[in-house]
């Protein structure tokens, strides 16, 4: 019977997977094939590993190639959890360990996993991954949809419009099949500003929602003031790190809530307009020209 103290790093690529157990000093290259996925379980099985844990792929448009060794790993009764690869690496960085090729990632994934495993990540849920493939889905054909629009001078192609729309009805249909989700959708969408796109944002990328303090839960989304100080000096508070996505998401909900029913914020926010100069939501710290400063 595996041992759940036992624990495994995976540094998955397209053409292999490098795992280390950094309990018993042991590592093992397999290539990405049917084969080598039963030879890593085995050896896996052999070990009492009882969690693998493996980075999330930098690049989502790239599929994702740790998603099928996670899905075979989990099938096998191997707990699975995928990680932020930028954690690793500010571990890394904090360990000195500059080097970098696959046996290492995969070791330190191993340590980072044993430092932190209480907290690696979130349970596996096969519906919120569900979901999160179809936001991300969309988020990537809202971004190609500008792109088309500004490169057709202004007219967006029908089949773009009509793809949104379908992936759009899908999300919700989704979200409301499933109890949990709908219930925290309605709780979400109760917020003046919070609309559909960033109640399925936060269902599919922020799951630690309504488990977490709000001062964890702003830390997450990168919205949370850090300390500057030493000794007597008192630095400024800025934000930094988080989850960019749902951050986006969430700025751009609250410029649209705030500018509507803020009468503070709507007066600032509108000041452009009648210099002349329309706002940028998505640039707030871009400088305005001199009309628009005024």
């Amino acid at each position: 019977m595996p041992q759940q103290s036992r624990i495994v790093g995976i540094d998955v690529s397209k053409r292999k997977v490098d795992a280390c157990i950094r309990s018993l000093q042991r590592a093992l290259s397999k290539p990405s094939t049917p084969a080598g996925e039963q030879e890593l379980i085995a050896w896996l099985r052999d070990n009492g590993v009882g969690l693998a844990v493996m980075e999330a792929s930098v690049m989502e448009a790239s599929g994702g190639y740790e998603r099928g060794w996670a899905e075979a790993l989990r099938k096998a009764g191997i707990a699975v959890r995928i990680v932020d690869p930028k954690r690793v690496r500010y571990f890394a960085k904090s360990a000195r360990r500059l080097a970098k090729n696959d046996p290492i990632d995969a070791a330190m994934i191993a340590w980072f996993a044993g430092t932190f495993a209480p907290e690696a990540a979130p349970a596996h849920d096969p519906e919120r991954e569900a979901l999160n493939r179809l936001v991300t889905a969309r988020r990537l054909l809202v971004r190609l949809s500008i792109q088309v629009r500004q490169l057709g001078e202004h007219h967006q192609p029908r089949i773009v419009k009509a793809a949104q729309r379908a992936i759009g009805k899908t999300i919700a249909a989704q979200i409301q099949a499933n109890a949990e989700f709908a219930a925290r959708a309605a709780i979400i969408q109760s917020i003046p500003g919070l609309g559909p796109q960033f109640v399925a944002g936060a269902l599919a990328w922020l799951p630690e929602l309504g488990h977490i303090t709000n001062k964890a839960a702003a830390a997450l989304v990168g919205i949370a003031p850090y300390d500057d100080d030493s000794g007597e000096h008192r630095g400024e508070r800025h934000i930094r790190g988080g989850r960019r996505d749902i951050r986006d998401l969430l700025y751009m909900a609250t410029l649209g809530a705030a500018s509507r029913h803020n009468p503070v914020v709507q007066a600032y926010y509108h000041k452009p307009t009648i210099n002349g100069c329309a706002p940028r939501a998505r640039r707030p710290r871009s400088r305005l020209s001199p009309a628009c400063a005024s």
